[in-house]
């Protein structure tokens, strides 16, 4: 075999070689960007009742009124109680709405929850903004200790630009508390922050 042949060979080696690593590095790097770009969909398109998060609200628009209805879940192998002060409220398009949850942990041992949460109506997720919310960091209750957890929202007035939505006049903020997948018994975990009692 002459050297031409044999560098010809080895170039395509290399050749094939490098194709084989960029695309398992691309494969890769798909995998890790696949959840936050879910996450951004989500929170554009409402998909899968996906609300947004906002630093402030534009203020009320309008004399339409919505009806927000909150459900609250607890996973079985979460000891705690979970349920809102309000089982819903009266809010005008753009108006900021606070509202509190309370949160109880029967357990005798400090336990670290997060509350996986979502609007519907699906289709109106995307015009339903969230503030301040317990559900955007996780959540840690000592033994008997009762938390009131705050909320605090608005309803996009881009809604009323949207004439598929004309019908729309309740929406139901769900939450579900699970124990956290990284649960600790020491202080590095977030604490609830607002009005923590006991323990």
């Amino acid at each position: 075999m002459s050297r031409i042949s044999k560098r010809l060979r080895l170039t395509r080696n290399h050749v094939v070689f490098a194709s084989c690593f960029c695309v398992v590095a691309a494969m890769v790097g798909a995998t890790y960007a696949a959840v936050p770009l879910y996450y951004v969909f989500c929170r554009a398109t409402g998909y899968g009742g996906t609300p947004n998060r906002a630093t402030a609200a534009p203020g009320a628009t309008g004399t339409r009124v919505m009806t927000v209805r909150f459900d609250t879940n607890v996973d079985p192998k979460l000891p705690w109680t979970f349920v809102p002060e309000q089982r819903s409220v009266q809010v005008r398009i753009g108006e900021d709405k606070l509202v509190f949850f309370r949160a109880v942990n029967n357990s005798n041992v400090p336990i670290t929850g997060h509350a996986a949460f979502n609007v519907e109506p699906d289709y109106a997720a995307r015009y339903f903004s969230k503030i301040q919310c317990f559900c955007f960091t996780e959540q840690r209750l000592n033994p008997g200790q009762v938390a009131e957890m705050p909320v605090s929202f608005f309803i996009s007035p881009k809604l009323l630009a949207d004439h598929e939505e004309d019908t729309v006049s309740e929406m139901t903020l769900s939450y579900t508390f699970y124990p956290s997948a990284t649960q600790k018994t020491d202080n590095k975990t977030a604490s609830v922050p607002v009005n923590g009692k006991g323990g």
